[in-house]
């Protein structure tokens, strides 16, 4: 079981120098990979609310900076419950976007065969440089949006808040996510500038995990990614 200081870090004293020093924990990165985070007890799992949000931790009143870039990666099963800890409502919108891994097709399948022997052998190479990250999330920041674009994010967010299904729809949160994302989908694409389509492309992404249904959703078989779609259906697009 992690506590929050095996994440963040703890205050050590030290007795040749008569002084308290602070030692970084992992949470110290660019990246942070946080596998099944789910089975991280509730006051670990909220050690990470400051950190996603504000790029820096503190520690007995003291607050260290992140490095930057800073990006948190997490796993979840979504089906095993025993020894788990559901994710907070606070946490959860932390996250910019959630992807769901299904089960692979049969090629891919057969691919992870073939590779399987070799997995040992395998070292892993970085694709981009720190600089050239933050040199994308530069570029991501000036690709334009428009107001009928902006608009348009606004009534997909408020519209997840009128369903007879849902609970709680998505947070302000859940629209800067998808603005941001589809910001990133269009630069990708060769793009500076918003459409339509990228916001509909990255919308499950975005508001997802954000959705919290009514117990009569799932006696009825209605997924978060069920009203996604009829929202998307339903908002004029501009």
């Amino acid at each position: 079981d992690l506590l929050p200081s095996d994440i963040i870090g703890t205050t050590v004293f030290n007795p040749a120098k008569q002084e308290f020093r602070f030692h970084k924990g992992p949470i110290f990165t660019n990246v942070l990979f946080v596998d099944e985070i789910n089975r991280a007890p509730p006051k670990t799992q909220s050690a990470l609310l400051e950190a996603m949000q504000e790029r820096q931790v503190t520690v007995e009143g003291v607050t260290y900076k992140l490095p930057t870039p800073f990006l948190v990666v997490a796993t979840m099963n979504p089906i095993e419950i025993e020894g788990t800890f559901p994710l907070s409502e606070a946490q959860v919108d932390r996250f910019l976007a959630k992807i769901v891994v299904g089960i692979p097709e049969a090629p891919e399948l057969i691919e992870i065969l073939r590779r399987y022997d070799y997995i040992e052998e395998y070292t892993p190479k970085p694709v981009l440089s720190r600089e050239e990250v933050l040199k994308t999330m530069e570029a991501c920041r000036h690709v334009y949006v428009d107001e009928n674009i902006l608009r348009y994010i606004a009534l997909i967010v408020l519209a997840t808040h009128n369903h007879s299904m849902v609970r709680l729809g998505s947070s302000p949160r859940g629209a800067i996510a998808l603005m941001l994302l589809s910001r990133a989908v269009a630069l990708m694409r060769g793009r500076m500038y918003v459409t339509p389509d990228d916001v509909k492309y990255v919308a499950r992404a975005a508001l997802e995990h954000r959705i919290i249904l009514r117990s009569e959703a799932q006696v009825a078989g209605v997924t978060a990614k069920d009203i996604i779609d009829e929202v998307l259906e339903k908002v004029d697009i501009p």
